[in-house]
């Protein structure tokens, strides 16, 4: 008996490293202090000394059931930028700058070319987000996992000078709401989505019209990443003076986070153009709108508040780093939350 017949190849382990190598080489940055494939990775802070208050932030996530359409599909190259998107998101909403990124990936048998498609899509996340892949670990769990399914997460460290960072705290009635676009469900509801479509090869395949494509590529479409828009809001020396990633929970969860007591959101739901696959999404599952905007981002996948002086040069500097953004609301007085009409 060795290792390999109780269902663990070290040797695969190797093979999946070296593929990986070429995908993780494009997302190094100069504060870089390691190579790939050491216990761990060391990233200088050199750069950052001249912060008046240098404030570390993180953000750690995974993909959840969504990788299920993956396994269907067999396609594997996307939902390492989802992983990305869902932590760095995070930290560009707390003012941060992405630094650098760390995977895991649990599996029940190590495919080599399949861990390497994986990290492939995770690289391409830390490229968008200008954050170094600077470490991971893939774990063969014979046993735990079956042998063509995996598990994706990972965690994110950013950096923002603590006067910097986006608490609400300034947050005024009469402040403006600005909406930039998602790419679709990204990363969350995905286990009521496995409920209202049936979940076979065929189905996912099936192309729709009102969608332009087949609804697998609609669901497996990746997660945007936000950094280098709110960075672009940033470098016109606006003050985001508060900031919402809607992720799981949609708008009802996520919009009251970024409020302070005292004043609440009032979003116009016709204000943008809602993506046809939660249209698809709600006529097929017979999901009543309430719910909808209380699970999905329903095409919004972040929103600022600015001041109403800030707002065209705003919407322009989201253009500017290739995302829509959409005049979506304001702030008013009232108890915290969120108001649509």
């Amino acid at each position: 008996m060795d290792y390999k017949k109780a269902g663990v190849d070290i040797e695969a382990g190797y093979r999946s490293v070296e593929l990986m190598k070429e995908h993780i080489k494009k997302t190094m940055r100069s504060e870089v202090l390691t190579d790939i494939g050491g216990f761990s990775g060391a990233f200088s802070i050199d750069k950052f000394k001249n912060m008046e208050r240098p404030t570390l932030v993180s953000g750690t996530d995974g993909v959840g059931t969504k990788l299920k359409l993956a396994f269907l599909l067999n396609k594997h190259d996307t939902v390492g930028i989802d992983c990305v998107a869902m932590c760095v998101n995070d930290i560009a909403c707390a003012g941060g700058e992405p630094l650098f990124f760390l995977d895991y990936i649990a599996c029940g048998k190590n495919v080599p070319e399949k861990i390497a498609e994986i990290v492939k899509g995770v690289a391409d996340g830390c490229t968008q987000a200008n954050a170094a892949l600077i470490g991971g670990e893939t774990a063969e769990m014979p046993g735990f996992y079956p042998e063509d399914e995996y598990d994706l997460a990972g965690f994110a460290v950013g950096i923002v000078d603590e006067k910097n960072l986006i608490t609400g705290k300034e947050l005024c009635p009469g402040d403006v709401l600005i909406g930039i676009a998602s790419s679709g469900v990204h990363s969350n509801g995905f286990s009521l989505v496995r409920n209202v479509f049936e979940m076979s090869e065929k189905a996912l395949n099936t192309y729709y019209e009102e969608l332009g494509r087949t609804l697998g590529e609609a669901l497996l479409e990746p997660t945007k990443i936000y950094v280098k828009a709110l960075q672009s809001i940033r470098e016109e020396n606006i003050r985001i003076k508060a900031c919402s990633h809607i992720t799981g929970g949609g708008f009802y969860e996520n919009v009251p986070r970024m409020l302070k007591d005292g004043v609440k959101a009032v979003i116009t739901r016709d204000s943008y153009p809602v993506p046809p696959i939660f249209n698809l999404l709600a006529k097929t599952g017979d999901i009543d709108e309430k719910m909808m905007y209380n699970t999905y981002n329903m095409g919004i996948g972040m929103i600022v508040a600015v001041d109403p002086a800030d707002v065209r040069c705003t919407m322009e500097a989201v253009r500017n780093a290739g995302e829509m953004p959409y005049l979506i609301g304001h702030i008013e007085s009232g108890e915290k939350g969120v108001e649509l009409c």
